[in-house]
């Protein structure tokens, strides 16, 4: 396994430049299996992520290739096993995407119940009631969904509202199906995150006919078939806001290119409300830091809120500040991992049930630490290149999973970071 040894504190400056969105790229590769024949998706990163769920698509009788310029090629002509397999859908959450298309593709799917980052118990139940009510007949048996429409999908009023909000996968597996289901599908309380708008766009360049696109409400009028597409994937606004703490954590100054700020409003006015300069610039932002980091309350909310996927990088920011800072986790109350580890590192974090409060130090000192999950092994870096001495982070697997090579694009603009197999 590889570790990470980071040499502190450095402070960042230079241009750095977002790659495509991994939670954009997955569903969208997924909608491959709808319309038989090759899609090619470009921008999509190269990360372990998207080579299992290449796998997965393989496994079910999909021929994937990489293109010299990255651009991922699906070729969808042939379903011949729908079944997504235990040893390969338990590496990924998103592996529970298949599920829809391939319902609506040839009536019938097996999928294991999916894994994914250690964060807490995510339920599928939405996602298989809002199939249901497609009608869908599903069990599970063995570790399994097994799923059934050979009589065709029919559309539906559909609510897919949770007790934390709004469903991603699950709205985009409804959406999917929908799209060849008969009739009219209205699905309320959809998500509204720019990753489910990428994929609606995406399906309506394959002839779906969608409207309410990013609002809370779609409608999907459904069609006899799809064509393939050839679709941009949008940049990664998580990698994107990660990059915006490793700025001001590091007291440092990024150009950050191919960054959408319209993705990431609430992200970017919360480090200004704590003295961090965010500018909009023609290509994406730019963000410094050069005094003390104010203290804030976070909570984070299903989009257009505070993105439970920066809670951790947040918190490693959080620690530096002067003051006392509170935050709440509201859509995967045990996302806290990452809490043990940081206080490692000196941080003074105390943890009372869904909410930290962080109580700002001077610094924070080096340590050897463990990588929990992809975003908590993104806040241990952060936390490394503000740290004073060698950080060692321990299985970053998990961070390859949503950055590519980190290491690689970070020292170019000041970061000290070596990757060694332990």
């Amino acid at each position: 396994m590889d570790v990470f040894r980071i040499e502190g504190p450095v402070r960042l400056s230079g241009t750095i430049t977002v790659n495509g969105s991994k939670n954009a790229s997955l569903p969208i590769m997924a909608a491959a299996v709808l319309a038989p024949g090759k899609s090619r998706l470009k921008g999509a990163p190269r990360l372990s992520d998207i080579t299992v769920f290449a796998q997965l698509l393989e496994d079910i009788g999909c021929k994937v290739s990489t293109e010299s310029d990255g651009t991922v090629s699906i070729d969808s002509t042939s379903i011949g096993k729908p079944v997504g397999e235990y040893d390969i859908v338990r590496k990924m959450r998103a592996g529970i995407c298949i599920l829809g298309p391939l319902l609506a593709r040839v009536g019938r799917a097996q999928v294991s119940m999916p894994g994914g980052c250690a964060i807490g118990y995510r339920p599928v139940d939405i996602h298989l009631r809002g199939l249901r009510e497609l009608g869908a007949q599903i069990r599970l048996e063995n570790g399994y969904i097994v799923a059934d429409a050979m009589r065709g999908l029919c559309g539906n009023e559909i609510f897919l509202g949770g007790p934390f909000g709004s469903t991603v996968l699950g709205t985009a597996n409804v959406m999917m199906a929908a799209t060849l289901a008969k009739g009219t599908t209205v699905i309320e309380s959809a998500a509204c995150e720019p990753e489910i708008t990428d994929l609606a766009n995406c399906l309506n360049t394959m002839g779906a006919k969608i409207t309410g696109i990013g609002s809370p409400r779609l409608v999907i009028e459904g069609v006899k078939q799809l064509k393939p597409f050839d679709y941009q994937v949008i940049p990664d606004r998580i990698e994107g806001g990660t990059f915006m703490v490793a700025a001001a954590i590091t007291k440092g100054c990024l150009h950050i290119r191919n960054c959408r700020l319209g993705d990431l409003m609430a992200v970017a006015a919360l480090l200004r409300n704590i003295g961090v300069t965010v500018e909009t610039e023609n290509s994406g932002c730019i963000v410094a830091c050069s005094g003390p980091v104010k203290p804030t309350d976070i909570t984070t909310q299903p989009y257009p809120g505070f993105p439970t996927d920066l809670q951790a990088q947040f918190m490693a920011l959080l620690a530096l500040a002067e003051g006392n800072s509170i935050i709440i986790e509201k859509i995967f109350t045990d996302r806290f991992m990452h809490v043990a580890e940081l206080a490692r590192m000196a941080a003074d974090l105390r943890k009372e049930g869904s909410a930290v409060i962080v109580s700002g130090v001077k610094k924070l000192i080096a340590a050897p630490v463990m990588a929990s999950d992809l975003r908590a092994s993104a806040a241990l870096v952060l936390a490394g290149l503000a740290a004073e001495g060698t950080t060692v982070v321990n299985r970053v697997y998990h961070i390859d999973r949503g950055y590519e090579k980190i290491e690689e694009r970070l020292n170019p603009v000041g970061a000290k970071i070596i990757r060694e197999s332990d």
